[in-house]
Parts: C-alpha cells; structure tokens; sequence
C-alpha cells in the first residue's frame, strides 16, 4: 500500500525540522492507515506543516474556535467510518484530503503526555487519516471507536506510549 499512497509535504513553519525522518514518519502512518481500514486504491493526502497562529486562524475559520490545536483535517471525500466495501474512486490516485499540523504544538504536547515527539507526530497523523476516512468523535461511541482503532494502527506499527518507535524520542522527529 506504501506506494498507493502519495502523501505531498508543505512546510510553512520553522519551530520544528520537517526533515526525512519526520515526513517518512508520517507516509509509513497514513499507509498503514489506508492498510488496515483495508484502502486498496492509490490514494493522494496533503500534509502542511503550520505554525500556532495560522493552525489558530485555520481553527477559527473552519470550526469556529478561537485556539490553537495539534492537527486538522479536511476531507474531500464523504465516507462514514471508512469507505465503503468495493467503493471505486472515479480518479486515481484519489485525493482524500488536507491535514493541517502544528509540529511546534506537538512537541508541547509530547512533553505534557509524557511521551515521545515521534509518538505525538505518528498519533496526530493516523487520527487525521481517520478523520479523512470519515471516522469522528462526537460522541462518546464514536470516540471509543476511533480511539481503538488509532491505537491498533499504532501498536501494529511498534509505535507505543512507552516503548518501540517511542523510545527514539524527540530527535526521531527532527525536534531543532
């Protein structure tokens, strides 16, 4: 599937390094994403790595709140929770979306839970991917939903909380 999945880079920050390791980081999530919730069609995703202020502007105007956050996600298509069995996209690859990073907000974010930035990074990219295959979490069904399923994609990776990929730490990321 790695090679069905073109993921495109836009680095519009300078807090964090967007380097190879960071964006090999985030096509190994959104492949094995696309993998596991059994995506068999070349796919196209646009990652954009943002600061605080635009991802702040950006949650304003998409959602209507005034803050920053980690990562947002912009589906062109409307799949609920994945695409449908034996779906065939007209064009090819097909593109499935934006997602919007904030890598400076990621960093604090690894520092406040305890982990590592590549933890962060890799949890933040397979939750958009979700979120671009019509996956929610609006209510608390839909949460636990996505939330096990984040965590499947991410211990079938070797990425954990407390060890695998984790354990790299901050400089796996490309933190300067």
């Amino acid at each position: 599937m790695a090679d069905k999945c073109r993921v495109e880079f836009s680095n519009r920050q300078k807090d964090v390094a967007a380097n190879k390791q960071l964006r090999d980081l985030i096509r190994a999530c959104c492949a094995q994403t696309l993998r596991r919730e059994g995506v068999e069609f070349p796919c196209l995703v646009s990652v954009s790595f943002v600061t605080k202020d635009e991802i702040r502007r950006l949650n304003s105007q998409s959602r209507g709140v005034d803050a920053v956050t980690d990562v947002l996600s912009f589906p062109l298509e409307e799949f609920e929770k994945g695409v449908p069995e034996g779906y065939r996209p007209v064009i090819s690859p097909l593109p499935l979306g934006d997602i919007v990073l904030c890598p400076a907000r990621a960093v604090e974010q690894a520092g406040q839970y305890g982990h590592s930035v590549v933890r962060e990074m890799a949890f933040l990219s397979v939750h958009s991917m979700l979120h671009l295959l019509g996956y929610d979490h609006m209510t608390q069904q839909d949460e636990k939903i996505m939330f096990e399923r984040q965590e499947e994609i991410l211990q079938e990776m070797s990425i954990t909380r407390d060890g695998g990929l984790a354990a790299q730490g901050k400089e796996g990321a490309g933190q300067q």
